[in-house]
This record gives C-alpha cells, sequence and structure tokens, in this order.
C-alpha cells in the first residue's frame, strides 16, 4: 500500500472506530414487561448483520472527526419488517457513509414489537425512535451537534418507524418532563412501509406491529399518509417501481401528502431494482443524490 493511501486508510479506519454503544433508556424501559427473551444476533464476517429478539434498545454512536464535522446528526433505523433488523446493510454500512461526510450517526436498535415484551406492542418501536430523539437532542452541545440538523433515516418496516416519528411527533410516547422537542428535523425514507391500509400494507410488517386483527382506528393511525400535515419535517424518498414486497404506490402516497401540505419533499423513483436495492450498491454510491439533498436543503453545507 502506498504511503498516502495508507494514511488515509488510518484516517478513515480511526473515524469508524469513534463509536460507542449506549442504553437507551437510562432507568426502566417504559411500557416493558418481565421477560426472558434471548436476542438472538447472526454475524458477518466478525460483524453484526441481523438482529431478532430486541428487547433492551441500544444507541451506537458514531462521532465524524471534529475538523469535517457538519454539525449534522442522522438517526438509523435498519429494517426487517419488524421482525428483526437488518443491522449490517441498513444499519453499520450507513453510519459509516454518513461520518465520512462529517455527519453524526446513531444507529438505533430498536425493540422489535412482541406481547410477550410489550403492554402495547404498537407503540414500543415508536417510543425508542422519540427517545433516540430525544437523547441525541439532550446531548446535542455535548457531541458538537446543531440541535436544529437532527434527523430520522429508515429502511422498509425502518422506514415506517422514522416516518411514524415525523409525523407522531405532537404525542410523546416517553416521559419527557423537559419538555424536549420530539419532531426530526429531517426525514429520509427508503423503499419505506409508510401504510397499513389493506391495498398498499406490507403485511407481515402490520402484523407483527399491529397484531392479526387490528382495529380500524389503529390501521389509520399508523398509515402514516394520512398523518401528514404542514408540520411534518421536509422529506427525502427513494423506491424502486418494481418493488414486490413493499409497492412503491407507499413513497408515492407519501409524496403526494407531503405536496399537498406544501412540506418540502423531494423522490427519487427507479424503474428497477425491487425491494432493498440499495443494498446491491456501494453506501456513497446511491446516497449522492441523498447528500446532494442534504447540502440544498442547507442541513449541510459542504
Amino acid at each position: 500500500m502506498k504511503p498516502i493511501a495508507l494514511i488515509l486508510f488510518l484516517i478513515v479506519s480511526i473515524h469508524l472506530e469513534a463509536q460507542q454503544v449506549v442504553d437507551l433508556y437510562p432507568n426502566a424501559i417504559p411500557n416493558s414487561k418481565p421477560n426472558s427473551m434471548i436476542e438472538e444476533v447472526i454475524e458477518k464476517n466478525g460483524q453484526v448483520s441481523w438482529l431478532k429478539n430486541v428487547s433492551k434498545p441500544t444507541l451506537t454512536i458514531y462521532h465524524p472527526d471534529k475538523e469535517m464535522a457538519t454539525g449534522a446528526g442522522v438517526i438509523i433505523c435498519p429494517g426487517g419488517g419488524y421482525s428483526g433488523e437488518s443491522y449490517l446493510r441498513e444499519g453499520t454500512q450507513i453510519a459509516e457513509a454518513f461520518v465520512r461526510k462529517g455527519i453524526a450517526a446513531f444507529i438505533l436498535k430498536y425493540r422489535l414489537p412482541s406481547d410477550s415484551i410489550m403492554i402495547d406492542k404498537s407503540i414500543g418501536p415508536l417510543q425508542d425512535a422519540q427517545q433516540a430523539i430525544k437523547t441525541v437532542r439532550q446531548h446535542a452541545s455535548e457531541w458538537g451537534l446543531d440541535a436544529q440538523k437532527i434527523g430520522i433515516i429508515g429502511f422498509s418496516a425502518g422506514g415506517h418507524l422514522a416516518a411514524t416519528a415525523g409525523t407522531h411527533f405532537n404525542k410523546s410516547y416517553i416521559p419527557n418532563d423537559e419538555k424536549i422537542s420530539l419532531k426530526p428535523d429531517f426525514m429520509m425514507l427508503i423503499y419505506p412501509v409508510i401504510s397499513m391500509k389493506d391495498e398498499l400494507a406490507h403485511l407481515g410488517s402490520r402484523q407483527n406491529l399491529l397484531g392479526k386483527d387490528p382495529s380500524e382506528e389503529q390501521i389509520l393511525l399508523f398509515s402514516n399518509e394520512l398523518q401528514i400535515d404542514q408540520n411534518t419535517p421536509p422529506t427525502w424518498l427513494t423506491h424502486a417501481g418494481d418493488d414486490n414486497v413493499v409497492t412503491v404506490e407507499n413513497s408515492i402516497r407519501f409524496y403526494q401528502g407531503l405536496i399537498r401540505n406544501n412540506v418540502p419533499a423531494e423522490m427519487h423513483l427507479y424503474p428497477k431494482g425491487n425491494h432493498g436495492f440499495v443494498l446491491s450498491s456501494p453506501a456513497e454510491e446511491w446516497m449522492q443524490p441523498l447528500f446532494g439533498w442534504m447540502n440544498k436543503s442547507g442541513i449541510v453545507k459542504w
């Protein structure tokens, strides 16, 4: 390896190792039941690849080098149909790509909805997303962040979680005596599950979150295209037209709702690629339009 290349490699390695894992809740986990659930961790080449049976939520924190820090931070919600979490491809690799652009990243290992560990499983993941936003905002000064540039990104069912956080922020599902804003400043939704309605829903995600026989009230509440208003955060979406797992109509309906409510939005649709299409491309490659949107929107300045 040439000297310059070696130096760059070492610098990047240092950046990517600048991380820590913290418990999401400093005290009791809200909406939880005593349980003996054992978390299942699947590794690939020594890295956590997939998680199941998550009952103890955490944040894995990636800090960029101070010389290149933009002040922006992004909470990452991996997908997995609310039955697991694609931690490597939709978590670690995404965090590393953000850090290389000077953006702090926070991988949210959120509780997977289960009646055996939660009093109300439908709100468990949302509680964790709200707590993640609260935590990052609370520590913004300490972590060198702008408290008004804290966003959220989600993939597939993680996209549903991100969109839920971005449309249900007026109600606090967690203890928040400090009255810290639980609203993400921006959202990035990647082939997201948006709706729980029959004609659009990814039925596996809906069943895992709401159960086999959800009420009409639950379906409408968690159909996030119906929850958009003028205060919904600016949003970037991407999806493939031939997605046969989560129909592209989810992103289209959400985008239309944003436009109707005069919320700044940008959407990139690809004719082919199916579900999870970004997983077959290097993160920096498919994320270039996303980084461009962040720059144009004033979230970062490069």
